[in-house]
Protein backbone atom coordinates (compact mmCIF):
# COMPACT_ATOMS: atom_id res chain seq x y z
CA UNK A 1 0.00 0.00 0.00
CA UNK A 2 1.51 3.44 -0.90
CA UNK A 3 2.09 6.00 1.86
CA UNK A 4 0.12 9.17 1.95
CA UNK A 5 3.36 10.93 0.43
CA UNK A 6 4.15 8.37 -1.88
CA UNK A 7 0.27 8.54 -2.87
CA UNK A 8 0.52 12.52 -3.55
CA UNK A 9 3.67 12.44 -5.77
CA UNK A 10 1.65 9.90 -8.09
CA UNK A 11 -1.07 12.34 -8.52
CA UNK A 12 1.63 15.29 -9.06
CA UNK A 13 1.83 14.95 -12.81
CA UNK A 14 -2.03 15.39 -13.24
CA UNK A 15 -2.40 17.98 -10.52
CA UNK A 16 0.67 19.85 -11.04
CA UNK A 17 0.76 23.95 -11.21
CA UNK A 18 1.39 25.15 -14.24
CA UNK A 19 -0.82 27.89 -15.62
CA UNK A 20 -3.10 26.99 -19.03
CA UNK A 21 -4.27 29.86 -21.07
CA UNK A 22 -7.84 28.55 -22.23
CA UNK A 23 -8.27 28.24 -26.18
CA UNK A 24 -10.32 26.18 -27.95
CA UNK A 25 -8.47 23.01 -29.87
CA UNK A 26 -9.20 22.08 -33.23
CA UNK A 27 -11.77 19.19 -33.18
CA UNK A 28 -9.94 15.58 -34.93
CA UNK A 29 -12.16 14.57 -37.11
CA UNK A 30 -12.50 13.99 -41.08
CA UNK A 31 -14.66 16.97 -41.05
CA UNK A 32 -12.14 20.01 -41.17
CA UNK A 33 -13.09 23.19 -38.97
CA UNK A 34 -13.20 24.71 -35.66
CA UNK A 35 -15.13 22.76 -32.65
CA UNK A 36 -17.79 24.51 -31.09
CA UNK A 37 -16.67 26.63 -27.81
CA UNK A 38 -18.15 25.18 -24.56
CA UNK A 39 -19.99 27.98 -23.89
CA UNK A 40 -20.01 27.76 -19.76
CA UNK A 41 -16.52 29.07 -20.59
CA UNK A 42 -17.11 31.24 -23.55
CA UNK A 43 -20.23 32.94 -22.54
CA UNK A 44 -20.36 32.24 -18.59
CA UNK A 45 -23.23 32.81 -16.52
CA UNK A 46 -23.35 35.99 -14.61
CA UNK A 47 -23.50 33.69 -10.74
CA UNK A 48 -20.56 31.45 -11.75
CA UNK A 49 -19.00 27.91 -12.56
CA UNK A 50 -19.00 25.47 -10.06
CA UNK A 51 -17.16 22.16 -9.57
CA UNK A 52 -18.95 20.55 -6.32
CA UNK A 53 -17.21 16.95 -5.22
CA UNK A 54 -19.43 15.23 -2.67
CA UNK A 55 -20.90 12.46 -2.65
CA UNK A 56 -24.06 11.01 -4.49
CA UNK A 57 -26.91 8.64 -4.03
CA UNK A 58 -29.00 7.19 -6.92
CA UNK A 59 -32.24 7.47 -4.78
CA UNK A 60 -32.66 10.44 -2.24
CA UNK A 61 -31.00 14.04 -1.85
CA UNK A 62 -27.84 13.74 -0.08
CA UNK A 63 -24.35 15.23 -1.46
CA UNK A 64 -24.29 16.08 -4.50
CA UNK A 65 -28.08 15.15 -5.09
CA UNK A 66 -29.30 17.58 -2.51
CA UNK A 67 -26.52 20.83 -3.62
CA UNK A 68 -26.40 20.31 -7.80
CA UNK A 69 -29.82 21.16 -8.10
CA UNK A 70 -30.53 24.18 -6.19
CA UNK A 71 -26.99 26.00 -7.28
CA UNK A 72 -28.42 25.49 -11.18
CA UNK A 73 -31.78 26.80 -9.71
CA UNK A 74 -29.30 30.15 -8.37
CA UNK A 75 -28.22 30.39 -12.12
CA UNK A 76 -24.68 28.86 -11.93
CA UNK A 77 -23.42 26.34 -14.18
CA UNK A 78 -22.80 23.08 -11.91
CA UNK A 79 -19.80 20.13 -13.03
CA UNK A 80 -20.19 17.58 -9.76
CA UNK A 81 -18.08 14.91 -9.17
CA UNK A 82 -18.83 11.97 -7.14
CA UNK A 83 -16.56 10.70 -4.34
CA UNK A 84 -18.96 8.05 -3.81
CA UNK A 85 -21.76 6.43 -5.39
CA UNK A 86 -24.05 4.89 -3.55
CA UNK A 87 -27.60 2.74 -3.68
CA UNK A 88 -28.86 5.39 -1.26
CA UNK A 89 -27.92 6.83 1.77
CA UNK A 90 -26.05 5.05 4.54
CA UNK A 91 -28.77 5.98 7.40
CA UNK A 92 -30.94 2.71 5.34
CA UNK A 93 -30.50 -0.81 6.40
CA UNK A 94 -28.28 -1.43 3.47
CA UNK A 95 -26.03 -0.22 1.04
CA UNK A 96 -24.20 -0.75 -2.36
CA UNK A 97 -21.98 0.87 -3.94
CA UNK A 98 -18.72 2.48 -5.23
CA UNK A 99 -15.72 4.59 -3.99
CA UNK A 100 -13.86 7.30 -5.69
CA UNK A 101 -10.21 7.00 -4.39
CA UNK A 102 -7.56 9.67 -4.80
CA UNK A 103 -5.93 8.69 -8.42
CA UNK A 104 -9.55 8.47 -9.94
CA UNK A 105 -10.41 11.89 -8.64
CA UNK A 106 -6.69 12.95 -10.33
CA UNK A 107 -7.39 10.88 -13.78
CA UNK A 108 -10.71 13.40 -13.65
CA UNK A 109 -9.02 16.11 -12.95
CA UNK A 110 -6.41 14.97 -15.70
CA UNK A 111 -8.99 15.15 -18.44
CA UNK A 112 -10.71 17.92 -17.71
CA UNK A 113 -7.30 19.69 -17.86
CA UNK A 114 -6.53 18.29 -20.88
CA UNK A 115 -9.47 20.02 -22.49
CA UNK A 116 -8.82 23.42 -20.90
CA UNK A 117 -11.57 23.00 -19.12
CA UNK A 118 -10.55 23.75 -15.59
CA UNK A 119 -11.76 27.06 -14.96
CA UNK A 120 -14.29 27.50 -12.16
CA UNK A 121 -15.29 30.38 -10.63
CA UNK A 122 -16.00 28.03 -7.19
CA UNK A 123 -15.21 24.91 -5.60
CA UNK A 124 -17.65 23.14 -3.26
CA UNK A 125 -16.91 19.82 -1.03
CA UNK A 126 -18.81 18.33 1.01
CA UNK A 127 -18.55 14.84 2.40
CA UNK A 128 -14.90 13.34 2.22
CA UNK A 129 -14.16 10.28 3.52
CA UNK A 130 -10.08 9.75 3.97
CA UNK A 131 -6.97 11.17 4.57
CA UNK A 132 -5.76 10.02 0.97
CA UNK A 133 -8.53 11.38 -0.62
CA UNK A 134 -9.08 14.92 1.28
CA UNK A 135 -5.36 15.17 0.69
CA UNK A 136 -6.14 15.18 -3.13
CA UNK A 137 -8.35 17.87 -2.55
CA UNK A 138 -5.38 20.29 -1.65
CA UNK A 139 -3.65 19.47 -4.57
CA UNK A 140 -7.39 20.31 -6.46
CA UNK A 141 -7.29 23.80 -5.13
CA UNK A 142 -4.18 24.56 -5.84
CA UNK A 143 -4.51 23.57 -9.69
CA UNK A 144 -7.94 25.34 -9.85
CA UNK A 145 -6.36 28.55 -8.46
CA UNK A 146 -3.17 28.60 -10.69
CA UNK A 147 -5.48 28.72 -13.42
CA UNK A 148 -8.30 31.20 -11.48
CA UNK A 149 -6.40 32.67 -8.99
CA UNK A 150 -9.86 34.31 -7.52
CA UNK A 151 -11.22 31.02 -7.06
CA UNK A 152 -13.35 30.43 -3.71
CA UNK A 153 -13.90 27.84 -2.14
CA UNK A 154 -16.26 26.48 0.10
CA UNK A 155 -15.94 23.94 2.64
CA UNK A 156 -18.12 22.14 4.37
CA UNK A 157 -16.31 20.11 6.72
CA UNK A 158 -18.45 17.19 7.27
CA UNK A 159 -17.02 15.17 10.32
CA UNK A 160 -19.94 14.49 12.80
CA UNK A 161 -22.78 15.79 14.85
CA UNK A 162 -24.19 15.75 18.45
CA UNK A 163 -20.33 14.98 20.05
CA UNK A 164 -19.62 12.23 17.39
CA UNK A 165 -17.41 11.66 14.85
CA UNK A 166 -18.66 9.92 11.85
CA UNK A 167 -15.07 9.99 9.57
CA UNK A 168 -12.07 8.79 10.89
CA UNK A 169 -10.10 11.01 13.35
CA UNK A 170 -6.97 11.50 11.28
CA UNK A 171 -9.38 14.07 9.34
CA UNK A 172 -9.90 16.19 11.93
CA UNK A 173 -5.87 17.57 11.63
CA UNK A 174 -5.51 17.99 7.94
CA UNK A 175 -8.58 19.67 8.15
CA UNK A 176 -7.50 21.79 10.95
CA UNK A 177 -3.90 22.24 9.51
CA UNK A 178 -4.21 22.23 5.92
CA UNK A 179 -8.18 22.72 4.61
CA UNK A 180 -9.29 25.31 6.54
CA UNK A 181 -6.07 27.99 5.89
CA UNK A 182 -6.93 27.71 1.80
CA UNK A 183 -10.68 27.85 2.28
CA UNK A 184 -12.70 30.88 1.35
CA UNK A 185 -16.28 29.85 3.54
CA UNK A 186 -16.32 27.55 5.85
CA UNK A 187 -19.65 26.24 7.18
CA UNK A 188 -19.30 23.70 10.16
CA UNK A 189 -21.80 22.80 12.76
CA UNK A 190 -21.02 23.46 16.25
CA UNK A 191 -19.48 19.86 17.07
CA UNK A 192 -17.52 20.63 13.53
CA UNK A 193 -16.33 24.07 14.85
CA UNK A 194 -15.61 22.63 18.21
CA UNK A 195 -13.00 19.94 16.46
CA UNK A 196 -11.77 22.64 14.22
CA UNK A 197 -10.85 25.11 16.98
CA UNK A 198 -10.20 23.01 20.29
CA UNK A 199 -12.55 25.53 21.60
CA UNK A 200 -16.18 24.23 22.98
CA UNK A 201 -18.98 26.37 22.36
CA UNK A 202 -21.69 26.65 25.32
CA UNK A 203 -22.82 29.94 24.59
CA UNK A 204 -22.93 32.66 22.10
CA UNK A 205 -19.94 34.30 23.01
CA UNK A 206 -17.94 31.25 22.35
CA UNK A 207 -19.80 30.84 19.03
CA UNK A 208 -18.78 34.18 18.21
CA UNK A 209 -15.08 33.88 19.77
CA UNK A 210 -14.78 30.30 17.28
CA UNK A 211 -15.61 31.80 14.41
CA UNK A 212 -12.79 34.92 14.94
CA UNK A 213 -9.82 31.74 15.52
CA UNK A 214 -11.45 30.47 12.60
CA UNK A 215 -10.96 33.88 10.50
CA UNK A 216 -7.03 33.79 12.09
CA UNK A 217 -7.01 30.42 10.45
CA UNK A 218 -7.77 31.26 6.77
CA UNK A 219 -11.50 31.90 5.68
CA UNK A 220 -13.06 35.32 5.72
CA UNK A 221 -16.11 33.76 6.24
CA UNK A 222 -17.43 31.47 8.36
CA UNK A 223 -20.99 30.53 9.07
CA UNK A 224 -21.70 27.59 11.74
CA UNK A 225 -24.81 26.64 10.75
CA UNK A 226 -26.30 25.31 13.99
CA UNK A 227 -26.06 25.76 17.23
CA UNK A 228 -27.79 24.24 20.09
CA UNK A 229 -27.72 25.97 23.06
CA UNK A 230 -30.27 25.73 25.88
CA UNK A 231 -32.53 24.33 23.62
CA UNK A 232 -32.48 27.69 21.64
CA UNK A 233 -31.30 26.65 17.78
CA UNK A 234 -29.59 29.34 16.02
CA UNK A 235 -27.20 30.26 13.20
CA UNK A 236 -24.06 32.22 13.97
CA UNK A 237 -22.53 34.28 10.80
CA UNK A 238 -19.23 35.70 10.72
CA UNK A 239 -17.48 38.28 7.49
CA UNK A 240 -13.93 38.94 7.89
CA UNK A 241 -14.17 41.44 5.06
CA UNK A 242 -10.42 42.49 5.55
CA UNK A 243 -7.31 40.54 7.54
CA UNK A 244 -7.04 42.04 10.79
CA UNK A 245 -10.44 44.02 11.05
CA UNK A 246 -12.72 42.95 13.83
CA UNK A 247 -15.11 40.54 11.53
CA UNK A 248 -18.99 41.75 11.46
CA UNK A 249 -21.34 38.78 12.75
CA UNK A 250 -24.62 37.87 13.33
CA UNK A 251 -27.18 35.24 14.41
CA UNK A 252 -30.38 33.71 13.08
CA UNK A 253 -32.98 32.27 15.47
CA UNK A 254 -33.91 28.62 13.99
CA UNK A 255 -37.12 27.12 14.84
CA UNK A 256 -37.21 23.72 15.74
CA UNK A 257 -38.99 21.33 13.46
CA UNK A 258 -39.65 17.52 15.35
CA UNK A 259 -38.12 15.62 12.71
CA UNK A 260 -34.84 14.41 11.27
CA UNK A 261 -34.02 15.30 7.85
CA UNK A 262 -30.95 13.86 5.65
CA UNK A 263 -29.04 15.68 3.07
CA UNK A 264 -29.85 19.23 4.89
CA UNK A 265 -26.26 20.18 5.43
CA UNK A 266 -25.23 19.87 1.88
CA UNK A 267 -28.48 21.88 0.42
CA UNK A 268 -27.43 24.85 3.68
CA UNK A 269 -23.82 24.52 2.24
CA UNK A 270 -25.00 25.38 -0.89
CA UNK A 271 -27.73 28.15 -0.56
CA UNK A 272 -25.01 29.58 1.13
CA UNK A 273 -22.27 29.73 -1.31
CA UNK A 274 -25.24 30.93 -4.25
CA UNK A 275 -26.65 33.33 -1.97
CA UNK A 276 -23.53 34.31 -0.64
CA UNK A 277 -21.81 35.30 -4.38
CA UNK A 278 -24.87 37.16 -4.98
CA UNK A 279 -24.70 38.85 -1.71
CA UNK A 280 -20.56 39.30 -1.89
CA UNK A 281 -20.57 41.80 0.92
CA UNK A 282 -23.34 41.08 3.01
CA UNK A 283 -23.26 37.75 4.46
CA UNK A 284 -26.15 38.28 7.09
CA UNK A 285 -28.40 38.83 3.54
CA UNK A 286 -27.06 35.47 2.05
CA UNK A 287 -27.79 33.77 4.85
CA UNK A 288 -31.32 35.07 5.85
CA UNK A 289 -32.35 33.76 1.91
CA UNK A 290 -30.98 30.38 2.70
CA UNK A 291 -32.09 30.01 6.28
CA UNK A 292 -35.54 30.55 4.50
CA UNK A 293 -35.34 28.67 1.57
CA UNK A 294 -34.38 25.50 3.91
CA UNK A 295 -37.23 26.12 6.66
CA UNK A 296 -39.49 26.58 3.70
CA UNK A 297 -38.64 23.12 2.50
CA UNK A 298 -38.86 21.15 5.49
CA UNK A 299 -41.72 21.86 6.12
CA UNK A 300 -43.10 21.12 2.57
CA UNK A 301 -41.23 18.12 3.52
CA UNK A 302 -42.98 17.27 6.94
CA UNK A 303 -46.46 18.40 5.90
CA UNK A 304 -46.03 16.02 2.87
CA UNK A 305 -45.25 13.22 5.29
CA UNK A 306 -48.29 14.00 6.99
CA UNK A 307 -50.38 14.02 4.49
CA UNK A 308 -48.76 10.61 3.15
CA UNK A 309 -49.97 9.14 6.49
CA UNK A 310 -46.90 8.86 7.76
CA UNK A 311 -45.32 9.94 11.21
CA UNK A 312 -42.36 12.62 10.71
CA UNK A 313 -40.60 11.43 14.28
CA UNK A 314 -40.71 7.85 13.55
CA UNK A 315 -37.89 8.18 10.65
CA UNK A 316 -35.58 10.02 8.67
CA UNK A 317 -37.29 11.84 6.30
CA UNK A 318 -35.91 12.47 2.20
CA UNK A 319 -36.57 16.55 1.59
CA UNK A 320 -38.72 17.29 -1.12
CA UNK A 321 -35.92 19.47 -3.11
CA UNK A 322 -37.72 18.90 -5.98
CA UNK A 323 -41.28 20.05 -4.70
CA UNK A 324 -39.90 23.14 -3.39
CA UNK A 325 -37.71 24.67 -6.65
CA UNK A 326 -39.88 27.90 -5.94
CA UNK A 327 -38.78 27.93 -2.59
CA UNK A 328 -34.84 28.00 -3.55
CA UNK A 329 -35.29 30.41 -6.48
CA UNK A 330 -37.51 32.91 -4.81
CA UNK A 331 -37.62 32.95 -1.17
CA UNK A 332 -39.69 34.41 0.99
CA UNK A 333 -37.44 35.99 4.01
CA UNK A 334 -39.04 35.13 7.35
CA UNK A 335 -36.02 34.62 9.59
CA UNK A 336 -34.25 37.56 9.59
CA UNK A 337 -30.33 38.03 10.78
CA UNK A 338 -29.92 40.24 14.52
CA UNK A 339 -26.42 41.82 14.37
CA UNK A 340 -24.22 41.73 16.71
CA UNK A 341 -22.34 44.95 18.09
Amino acid sequence: MLSTQEFLSSCRPCLGTSRKTHVFRRRSSSISGMAPPILSLALPSETGRVLSIQSHTVQGYVGNKSAVFPLQLLGYDVDPIHSVQFSNHTGKPTFKGQVLNGQQLCDLIEGLEANNLLYYTHLLTGYIGSVSFLNTILQVVEKLRSINPNLIYVCDPVMGDEGKLYVPSELVSVYREKVVPVASMLTPNQFEAEQLTGFRIGSEADGREACKILHAAGPAKVVITSINIDGNLFLIGSHQKEKGQSPEQFKIVIPKIPAYFTGTGDLMTALLLGWSNKYRDNLDIAAELAVSSLQALLQRTVNDYVTAGFNPQSSSLEIRLIQSQDDIRNPQVKFKSEKYN
